[in-house]
């Protein structure tokens, strides 16, 4: 089943919901980075929760970017997800592995921990980013991201991800994202349903395991209070913006003096994009350009301070 996401109404418009399948992706990002069980789970879950967020926003150009930082060995998530479907992201510490939660289950909690913070930036595509930082509630993701929503957005959510995982791969992974709009948030019967039906849930992989589709899922849980299915499904992907002339500007940021430093003991510059794993060479004529660049024309100091590898 191709990865992609579709989005859908129900009660009349007083429900919003979102599902996506990111089985390839996440299977992707697990190879880059070389991940443990645990740390997949952490990062699908994470880039499943982003697509899903970035997919209300309007611009073509808007992103979502979700910054998770605990306590726990994992040292911390980050992903960067856009409305066009392309997701990217890594974890700090790609080799940890936890015993199986009480439940049984990779321990994604345990390796985030349970204090720390979720970051959300989004940037609709003009102007500053809006950004929003909330504590931790357990680590688990998805319960993390409900957080956000209902705190720094009000908006009532429900959110259901899941990453399945074995020695041959991750064989399922996506998830879905239930809000109640506003003129819907007064129907305690229809938000009793709705709760009931999401807690009935037994997860969200185990549906695609048993080869349901998101249609399939979304029928069930919402078929009987209006669902409506919008016709086109955006298929979404593993995709990094990286690329060698990005390294090349991020180089220069260095200056002419570590540059020189670069080239009399190095020969040269690696470097290493942390959101896709790419590796990046510059040999010492690529350095002797960018040093004949900054001569010519200066990087400003406020630049070399600011700016962001890749």
């Amino acid at each position: 089943m191709a990865d992609q996401l579709i989005r859908a109404t129900a009660a009349e418009g007083g429900i919003r919901a979102v599902g996506v399948i990111t089985t390839r992706l996440t299977e992707e990002a697990r190879q880059r980075h070389k991940l443990s069980y645990v740390a997949t789970a952490a990062l699908g879950r994470t880039m499943a929760a982003g697509l899903l967020l970035a997919s209300s926003m309007k611009r073509a150009t808007s992103r979502v970017n979700i910054r998770i930082k605990g306590d726990g060995p994992l040292d911390g998530v980050l992903v960067d997800a856009g409305l066009n479907g392309t997701v990217r992201g890594y974890v700090g510490n790609p080799d940890v592995e936890l015993p199986p939660n009480s439940q049984g289950k990779l321990d994604v909690g345990g390796a985030v921990g349970q204090n720390g913070y979720v970051r959300v930036v989004r940037d609709v595509g003009y102007g500053y980013p809006y950004t929003s930082t909330v504590e931790l509630v357990s680590g688990e993701i998805g319960d993390d991201i409900t957080n956000y929503l209902a705190n720094s957005e009000q908006t009532p959510s429900a959110l259901i991800l899941g990453v399945f995982v074995d020695k041959q791969g991750v064989q399922a992974a996506g998830g879905l994202l239930l809000q109640v709009l506003p003129k819907a948030a007064t129907d305690e019967e229809l938000i009793t349903k709705l709760e009931s039906r999401v807690a009935s849930l037994s997860g969200f992989t185990p549906l695609l395991r048993a080869h349901k589709t998101l249609p399939d899922i979304l029928q069930e849980l919402l078929g009987d209070i209006g669902l409506v299915i919008l016709p086109e499904s955006q298929l979404v992907r593993f995709d990094c913006s990286c690329s060698f002339e990005r390294v090349l500007g991020a180089l220069k940021m260095f200056g002419t003096e570590e540059l020189q430093d670069m080239i009399e003991k190095d020969n040269g510059a690696e470097a290493k994009c942390e959101f896709c794993g790419e590796m990046y060479q510059a040999n010492s004529d690529h350095l002797h350009q960018l040093i004949e660049d900054l001569r010519i024309k200066p990087e400003p100091e406020e630049v070399r301070k600011n700016s962001i590898l890749f």
